[in-house]
């Protein structure tokens, strides 16, 4: 029993030591000669290989990006690209075309919707117009819908202090609660 244990343990360990070798692309040669052809014969067993594709983006006014990425096994090759837009990038375009039109107050509202700008405008004293409405009276009306803040999340944590309520059903929980506590222990 103990032969057959030590047989297997090692006929596991030279598995896995194959498993675990490098495996390299060879080129075999194979001469053949006969009395009436004589040749040479190459056979090219190198494995393919997957070529990530090139993601062209030829105007330079494109606020995207090429990415791709190729994976290859001995068996499988998988390649593919995309692109990927930076939203960022596009508000700062729009806001550069709306203020060339002429719009000051529509470009400062379409740089306002991100929370970085909004909240650096706020320190400035100058808050970001709301719905047409600019300085006092926007900063009023920012105060009263505050849910509409691109940085609404971050302002109720540091604005709202949440409370927690009790009603009736609850405190009459709690009374009953605590009178049969009591009467256990007498």
């Amino acid at each position: 029993m103990n032969k057959l244990i030590a047989i297997l343990i090692v006929v596991v360990f030279l598995a896995l030591l194959v498993m675990c070798s490098k495996t390299y692309a060879q080129t075999n040669t194979v001469t053949s000669t006969s009395s009436t052809v004589s040749g040479t014969t190459t056979v090219d067993r190198t494995p393919s290989t997957a070529s990530a594709p090139g993601v062209m983006i030829n105007n330079q006014d494109v606020c995207s990006t090429g990415s791709s990425m190729a994976i290859q096994s001995q068996i499988l090759g998988i390649a593919g690209g995309t692109t990927v837009r930076d939203l960022n990038c596009e508000r700062l375009k729009l806001s550069r075309q709306l203020f060339r039109f002429g719009m000051k107050v529509a470009a400062v509202s379409m740089l306002c919707q991100d929370a970085r700008v909004f909240q650096a405008m706020e320190m400035a004293g100058t808050p970001c117009p709301y719905e047409g409405s600019i300085s006092l009276d926007a900063k009023k009306l920012w105060e009263a819908n505050p849910e509409k803040r691109p940085d609404y999340a971050e302002w109720k944590k540091a604005n709202v202090e949440e409370t927690e309520f009790y009603n009736d059903d609850t405190i009459m929980g709690f009374s009953l609660g605590g009178l049969a506590l009591l009467l256990l222990l007498f």
